[in-house]
């Protein structure tokens, strides 16, 4: 199957200029035009096929934002190629975007003194739905999203979680194949995230939609996507499945006991007692030093047990420990990339 997002050796740089302080720093600056050359995104290959849904991840800074904005057609690279359903996004502006759907979670394309109902209606003319294309779509977003109570509301006056939920409306009347989602559940309360999750897991497994996904809640990810691509500096850390993930860098598990009767020294070798409540004990062990089966069969030759439960090492902590690692490497050997 032909991906249909293909990006090759993908850079974005930034000039910054330098800035003079003092009393004669303005005038220094008129004549002075000394800067420095930011790498947001640096030598970034991946391929995307129709109907995955991948999450883009990585701290503040990392290129997520500027990566998509590239995606989109809002930025030119400063090298590399995009291709996107036969189309670079730059170049070829109005035929790509009537194929496509874009949130951005801190801005809105709706217009921000109609009432939700009439910026709808501007959108239909715009990318000339059809009738009967529109009113399917418009029924069942406005049902599944909960949107009735708002729609005569003006844009300026929703909540930032009606309004995310509008913008995902928007941005699908058209029946786009791919979307791009940036951060959409930025600020909302676990209600309104775990709506839009849904709304985004629907029309990714019913309409076979592709989709992009950028966030800073991990939980986003562990509910929605399979696949994952981690940047860091500008460069791709891991592309993979979620699975892969977490077997590689989710180095701990958890082993959660609950036994008979509450013991005096209930240790256990190759494992670290992290909490412990009278008869429930809990345990971190590493995955690839030991097996959980080989544990739980020490445990029930020593003691009595009532209930055990394992857990993954929370996807929070695998991603931070990858940050970190990235980190340690940089600052051990003083290169961008850590050693292979």
């Amino acid at each position: 199957m032909e991906p249909i997002i293909q990006v090759n050796q993908l850079s974005k740089s930034f000039k910054v200029y330098r800035d003079h302080k003092g009393y004669f720093g303005a005038l220094f600056n008129l004549f002075d035009r000394k800067y420095d050359l930011i790498k947001a995104v640096d030598r970034i290959d991946f391929k995307i096929h129709p109907g995955e849904l991948v999450g883009y991840i990585g701290p503040n800074g990392a290129g997520k934002s500027t990566t998509i904005k590239m995606l989109t057609g809002l930025l030119v690279p400063t090298d590399g190629e995009v291709v996107i359903k036969g189309c670079i996004p730059w170049k070829h502006r109005k035929q790509y975007v009537r194929d496509i759907g874009a949130v951005f979670g801190q801005r809105t394309t709706l217009w921000w003194d109609l009432p939700l109902r009439d910026s709808f209606d501007l959108l239909k003319h715009i990318y000339e739905i059809p009738d009967d294309v529109f009113s399917k779509n418009f029924n069942l977003f406005r049902e599944i999203l909960d949107l009735d109570a708002f729609m005569k509301v003006p844009v300026r006056g929703l909540s930032l979680g009606q309004r995310m939920r509008a913008d995902l409306c928007a941005a699908l009347l058209h029946n786009p194949s791919l979307v791009f989602l940036d951060e959409p559940t930025i600020g909302l309360d676990i209600v309104a995230k775990q709506r839009i999750r849904e709304f985004i897991q629907y029309i990714n497994q019913e309409r076979h939609t592709t989709i992009l996904l950028t966030t800073h809640d991990i939980s986003d990810v562990s509910k929605l996507c399979e696949r994952v691509l981690i940047i860091d500096h500008g460069k791709i850390l891991f592309d993979g499945r979620l699975n892969d993930l977490l077997a590689e860098f989710g180095g701990k598990r958890i082993l959660v006991v609950e036994f008979a009767e509450e013991y005096r020294d209930p240790s256990l070798e190759e494992t670290q007692i992290i909490e412990r409540n009278g008869s429930k004990v809990v345990y971190s062990f590493e995955r690839k030093a030991v097996s959980a089966s080989k544990l739980i069969n020490k445990l029930s030759q020593k003691y009595r047990i009532r209930d055990l439960e394992v857990q993954d090492q929370p996807i929070e902590d695998t991603i931070r420990r990858i940050y970190e690692e990235r980190l340690l490497y940089n600052h051990t050997y003083g290169k961008e990339d850590p050693p292979s």
